[in-house]
């Protein structure tokens, strides 16, 4: 008698699990293969000891990038702290540009004074657009300086001698003059006349704003009309020249001051080196255009280090301002 085939399991089946013993617990799962090493994880650091391994972890954390900063007229590498502390004066005696919010803060005694709002000027007037709108222009330096406009203005004590202080800010659009430049300009001597104390003028520019046009340039003679007012009190004005300081600016407020003085090797200029001797066909003198070669010349009266600006203004005022009240007492 033939015995009956035998069931074949298809080809590529899995194969058949085991039978459990009725009642026995369930096998536990295969172990997972065991996880990498601390050590293959960390590489070499890990077989340091772990406060060695923090202590260094600490060192390779990457420094900040503005931790150091290159001074722009020799390429030196300087530490910011100590950029900082020497006022933004190079070890080369290169002096960097500042903004108001550090001319205030070296000016005034003890950094304290109050802000003075300026009022604020039509905006593209013109509708004046290049390769970039002027709105977008002026819309970005605002982002990039927080301010409204290249001018701003302060009033504090100056070697104890209450004072108004205006700082154009070359950052914004190149401290170009503008109807927002002018109206500030206006403001401060107003004040200053109102509150009868000199005004301190840091002037950095270079030139009339071109996106404004005539309405630019007629700055020029709305601001030396405001300085009639100051004259007209007997009050101080003071004007700090510093690099750059050119075009239109340097041919009115920048020049019509009392007692000019200048930080070192600041381009003072109302046209460019480069475009006179094209003029002229001449070579020009070494150091033609900068605050030494003015001084020498008689347009600057005197060339002061940054950190002796402060005092050096308190000591103008004290002596104009006594001069001002002895000559109120005989009239």
């Amino acid at each position: 008698m033939a015995k009956p085939p035998k069931d074949k399991a298809p080809k590529n089946s899995p194969p058949a699990k085991a039978q459990e013993p009725h009642g026995a617990a369930p096998r536990a799962a295969p172990a997972a293969p065991a996880a990498p090493a601390a050590a293959q994880r960390q590489g070499w650091l890990s077989r340091f000891a772990p406060g060695v391994r923090r202590l260094v972890s600490k060192r390779e954390s990457p420094a900040p990038d503005n931790l150091w900063v290159k001074c722009p007229g020799t390429g030196e590498m300087v530490y910011r702290r100590d950029l900082e502390a020497a006022q933004w004066v190079t070890p080369s005696g290169h002096h960097m540009r500042i903004g108001p919010k550090l001319r205030f803060a070296y000016t005034f005694d003890g950094g304290r004074h109050e802000i003075i709002a300026s009022p604020r000027a039509a905006e593209d007037p013109l509708k004046f657009s290049d390769d970039k709108a002027y709105t977008a222009r002026l819309a970005q330096a605002r982002k990039d300086t927080g301010a409204d406009d290249a001018m701003a203005i302060a009033h504090g004590a100056i070697g104890g001698i209450p004072s108004v202080v205006l700082v154009q800010d070359f950052a914004f659009m190149a401290g170009s003059l503008s109807l927002g430049v002018g109206e500030a300009f206006v403001t401060a001597a107003q004040e200053a006349a109102r509150r009868g104390c000199p005004l301190v003028a840091y002037i950095a520019g270079g030139g009339v704003r071109m996106q404004e046009g005539a309405l630019g340039l007629m700055q020029m003679a709305r601001t030396t009309i405001a300085l009639q007012e100051l004259k007209a009190a007997r009050l101080p004005y003071i004007v700090v020249l510093t690099d750059p300081t050119t075009g239109g600016i340097t041919a009115s407020y920048a020049m019509l001051g009392d007692v000019h003085l200048a930080e070192p090797k600041s381009m003072i200029s109302f046209a460019g080196p480069r475009v006179i001797e094209q003029t002229i066909r001449e070579t020009l003198p070494e150091g033609f255009q900068r605050a030494e070669f003015l001084e020498e010349k008689g347009m600057v009266d005197r060339v002061v280090p940054r950190a002796e600006l402060a005092a050096t203004i308190a000591s103008i005022l004290q002596a104009l301002m006594a001069g001002r009240q002895r000559r109120l007492a005989a009239e």
